[in-house]
């Protein structure tokens, strides 16, 4: 334990107890203060010697003798949960930093958020969607004013949002609004796409199991 905390080299709580009454001998976590100014765990590893009897785990020795092992449970990033929490408390520390609160661009459920603004649009906005078919890009076309879909992306915190009008329709060229940067730029359908490619290179991707239009997505009340 004393090497473990040298090597950390944090402050360490070290609790001791006289008998077991959890599954494991020993484990460590770390612990963080959180925006709630609660301790928070957000990583373990324990050693745990009694799961392995309750759900019947053996294994065969090298003397050909089954034996029960002892189960190393190790999360060092933690549960899905706590990655999330992560994040959020990340995205918190930057809105209380003065910045813009955002979700890495290769973990946002949609990347890019396409907003036609007449239903002449909404073609020239599919071939744009057509064009990242291996980004999470879809259509916001519903019957709102542009005003309220763009806040809508912006409460959706989408990284990359994409207004499309005459202007881009006769030009070819989109502008493009980077929520990590509060900026616009001007970029065609290939350079925004190249763009949040480089961004989440080497990064786990799925596509949207959802309709690429938002007017056809299930709306859930309540």
């Amino acid at each position: 334990i004393k090497e473990l905390v040298r090597i950390v080299g944090k402050p360490a709580l070290i609790e001791l107890w006289d008998s077991r009454f959890f599954y494991f001998v020993i484990k460590f976590e770390f612990n963080y203060i959180d925006a709630l100014k609660k301790a928070s765990a957000l990583s373990t590893v324990q050693i745990d010697v009694e799961n392995a009897e309750r759900y019947d785990i053996t294994y065969i020795d090298k003397n050909g003798t089954e034996q029960r092992p002892t189960i190393l449970h190790c999360s060092p990033s933690g549960a899905i949960e706590r990655c999330i929490y992560a994040l959020l408390e990340k995205a918190h520390l930057t809105s209380k930093a003065g910045g813009v609160p955002s979700l890495p661009t290769w973990i946002s459920p949609t990347q890019v958020r396409l907003i036609p603004v007449a239903e002449r649009h909404l073609g020239y906005a599919e071939e744009v969607a057509a064009a990242m078919n291996d980004v999470r890009v879809d259509i916001d076309d519903r019957d709102e004013t542009v005003g309220k879909r763009v806040r809508v992306a912006g409460r959706e915190w989408i990284p990359y949002v994409v207004v499309i009008g005459d202007k881009e329709l006769e030009s070819g060229v989109l502008s493009v609004t980077i929520r990590s940067e509060s900026q616009k730029v001007e970029e065609t359908a290939q350079e925004l796409r190249d763009r949040v490619i480089a961004e989440i290179a080497e990064m786990p991707y799925r596509q949207i199991n959802l309709p690429l239009l938002l007017s056809k997505r299930p709306v859930f009340f309540g």
